[in-house]
């Protein structure tokens, strides 16, 4: 096993205090690192300077996700057992996070504590708003969910989910709307797209100005997010399937970059995904939706990204990994050590890099 394989080689010492809390009041305002990759020298600058390193020609590629308040926390309907009616037993605590739509009623989720989701629980929201049977545990752990409603699923869950912030932030989000992107349009995602949080519609407006094609891709964010590299050979761990989504004129403009000489920048390391996932060998895109579950690690041959905005991601991530897989690993962990030095702001609420 090469020395690139190991996670380990992907850790890197954070100061919890550099863990970003909160979204700064103006999205654009965050510090930018911008890295060239084919000789690793860093520039520090603030994001609402984005459009200076982009030129007319280049195709800028978002992910246009909605996260859902698929954060649910109810309680489990006791059972009846021998000696004790329902009514008696304790309520117990219980909460899911909707991972995946199955169906109009069915969906995957993560269940907490999950030693207690057993086959045929049932679980109460809002006080009975929202009831939900588990119908399945899958053998990694999911659990798969039918819910029972009155009325309209999303309007209910706009009532009683919350937004799926990431165990490291702890901090209750003021406002839900600080949690998607200004272009936000598709509901089906269990986490945002972050690196896109920092656009503003002016900034978006700034580089259509300038001659910059702007494609839509979809890709809903899953559970693969939330879960860590257990494993010290990365080639073992196993990536969850996660659904995209490409409309044709969308895979023009990305083409078009190509074909005239220009880059294709990615928005995310979700856009990136999508994008690797559904290129030929050439680079060339076409309109099609399935599921992907690549996974990205040095080594990988990129056919179409040719610059990415993307966040600081978690040590031992598969985030950072792909990352490293770009711009090359020791350039990545050089940058993500410049930036403890310079105290920039770490993950979802965090400050932002741009690899060109």
């Amino acid at each position: 096993m090469s020395e690139s394989m190991k996670t380990s080689d992907f850790y890197y010492d954070l100061p919890k205090e550099l863990i970003a809390q909160d979204p700064l009041a103006d999205r654009s305002s965050s510090r930018l690192l911008v890295m060239n990759k084919a000789t690793g020298e860093i520039t520090h600058t603030v994001f609402s300077e984005i459009p200076k390193y982009l030129e007319p020609g280049d195709c800028l590629v978002i992910n246009d996700t909605k996260v859902i308040p698929a954060r649910l926390i109810g309680e489990r309907i006791p059972r009846e057992v021998e000696g004790m009616k329902p009514a008696d037993q304790p309520r117990a605590h219980m909460e899911l996070l909707l991972l995946k739509r199955l169906g109009d009623r069915t969906w995957e989720t993560l269940a907490k504590p999950g030693k207690r989701a057993k086959e045929g629980d049932r679980i109460s929201f809002g006080d009975g708003a929202l009831l939900a049977t588990i119908t399945e545990v899958k053998d990694d752990g999911n659990r798969i969910v039918r819910f029972d409603f009155d009325g309209i699923f999303e309007e209910i869950l706009d009532r009683l989910g919350q937004m799926p912030l990431p165990p490291y932030i702890t901090h209750k989000l003021q406002d839900k709307n600080r949690y998607q992107t200004v272009y936000a349009k598709y509901e089906g995602s269990a986490a945002a797209p972050t690196a896109g949080l920092h656009f503003t519609n002016e900034l978006l407006a700034e580089i259509e100005a300038k001659g910059i094609a702007i494609a839509h891709v979809t890709l809903h964010v899953g559970l693969g997010t939330f879960r860590p590299v257990k494993e010290e050979n990365i080639l073992e761990h196993k990536m969850h399937t996660e659904s995209y989504r490409i409309l044709p004129a969308d895979a023009e403009k990305i083409n078009e970059a190509h074909r005239t000489g220009h880059r294709v920048i990615c928005v995310g390391t979700t856009s990136c995904r999508t994008v690797e996932t559904v290129a030929a060998e050439d680079g060339t895109m076409r309109a099609c939706e399935g599921d992907t579950s690549i996974f990205i690690y040095p080594g990988y041959h990129f056919k179409c990204m040719d610059g990415l905005i993307t966040n600081f991601h978690l040590p031992e991530s598969t985030l950072i990994m792909l990352v490293s897989a770009f711009a090359g690993k020791e350039h990545v962990m050089n940058a993500y050590e410049e930036a403890v030095k310079e105290r920039y702001r770490f993950f979802s609420f965090g400050d932002a890099c741009l690899f060109i």
